[in-house]
């Protein structure tokens, strides 16, 4: 019963809000709406059509806090016992991109637009947001509450924006999906490697915004590219839940119906329109998933895609990865003058990243005196234990181990 309440969360909370265009009170009036559900229909049977009675229960709550509002603002005791008019009838249409949209609208911070979305149309409680990302509860509560404050201030109305502002948009709720996708994947800090319920819910949403957008290539390509990175997560960790790098993972456990699904997405992107960013991540993750050994990796192919996505989406990582590929096609030596230069630039110079890969790169040369070290700078400076613990552990086996060419970057 929760995944199905979960799912209808968006489409209740977008119909009521259509109607009542108050996005702050709607909310509130859904999550009461739900809340009603989840103790009603364990003891009394899910209804025929648990879409609409959401939609009236939510209604009704949000006409009785009108009328409280009323009679609040004009103390007639008139107003407060007027007969409650019938909540509209349940309308047909999906608003879920509005939805999405409102929520990751311009005017919030990345941190309100990731909050706002997880709990109007993921359907997390603000508990379930604050356990997922390590921080109080307050703290997404008041993330949360100015968020809808801001909206509110701002005029924001609930309907699609004109078409010339729409592609800016979609990029900023992609962007939101994204970056809660990724700290599902790789948690940034705590005590484990992934968090699962963001990940898993950064895909249901991405393929409802797919559903709701199936000819744009860009949304294609982020589910795509969840589906192939999320494939490998079965192998991502031990028995004992310690970090396994991707070339030393057991290719079979990774999810076969995922990967396929993943490369069809991305290869149907490709072929039909202009390349953006996900499409060429997406395809830099299949040629991964889809090379059946480590050493069967083909890493000219892997290089020439970063060259592209380098030329239309430049970033930090962009070039840190795309350096991890030029050592594999050229050389460490090679890839360490690269890094020299890019460690410089104002998104690198204190990330993790830059060290882990330096001390590959130094264990490929041989130096592992040099190699050592950089793990341990790596170790003391991310905030994710395993991690710790398994750049600690290079480094201290670093004597015993062979030199070899692998991947310091792929997730």
């Amino acid at each position: 019963m929760d995944d199905l309440l979960r799912t209808l969360t968006p489409q209740v909370l977008a119909a009521v809000v259509r109607r009542y265009g108050d996005f702050g009170q709607c909310e509130d009036a859904v999550q009461e709406a739900l809340l009603a559900a989840s103790v009603q229909w364990p003891r009394d049977g899910v209804p025929d059509n648990p879409r609409a009675w959401l939609i009236t229960a939510a209604s009704r709550r949000r006409i009785e806090m009108w009328r409280a509002d009323r009679a609040r603002r004009r103390r007639e005791q008139t107003i407060a016992t007027q007969a409650v008019p019938d909540p509209p009838l349940v309308p047909d249409r999906d608003d879920t991109l509005t939805l999405m949209l409102l929520c990751c609208h311009p005017s919030l911070t990345p941190a309100s637009q990731v909050a706002l979305t997880l709990r109007a149309v993921g359907g997390l409680s603000t508990a379930e947001i604050a356990r997922a990302f390590l921080v109080p509860e307050a703290t997404v509560g008041q993330r949360i509450s100015r968020a809808k404050q801001k909206i509110r201030a701002g005029g924001a109305r609930f309907r699609l924006p004109p078409a010339a502002e729409r592609p800016t948009r979609i990029a900023a709720v992609l962007h939101v999906l994204y970056l809660i996708f990724s700290e599902g994947y790789s948690a940034t800090s705590g005590p484990t490697l992934t968090r699962v319920e963001l990940s898993a819910e950064a895909i249901r949403l991405t393929r409802t915004l797919h559903e709701q957008l199936p000819d744009d290539d860009e949304v294609a390509g982020l589910l795509a590219l969840m589906l192939l990175t999320d494939a490998r997560r079965p192998a991502r960790t031990d028995s004992g839940g310690e970090l396994v790098p991707l070339a030393d993972q057991d290719r079979t456990r990774w999810d076969a119906a995922m990967i396929a699904e993943g490369v069809a997405l991305v290869t149907a992107a490709l072929r039909s329109g202009p390349i953006g960013p996900y499409q060429l991540q997406a395809a830099i993750a299949a040629v991964h998933d889809e090379a059946p050994r480590v050493e069967d990796t083909d890493w000219a192919e892997i290089l020439g895609l970063y060259d592209l996505l380098a030329a239309v989406a430049p970033g930090p990582m962009v070039t840190l990865n795309r350096i991890v590929a030029v050592a594999m096609v050229h050389g460490p030596q090679a890839a360490l003058e690269g890094l020299a230069a890019a460690a410089t630039e104002p998104g690198l110079a204190e990330h993790h990243r830059v060290a882990v890969v330096r001390a590959h790169m130094l264990a490929m040369t041989g130096d592992r005196a040099g190699a050592g070290h950089n793990f341990r700078l790596a170790a003391a400076a991310t905030q994710s234990e395993p991690e710790q613990r398994y750049l600690a552990a290079r480094a201290d086996g670093l004597e015993q181990m062979p030199v070899v060419r692998r991947d310091p970057s792929a997730r």
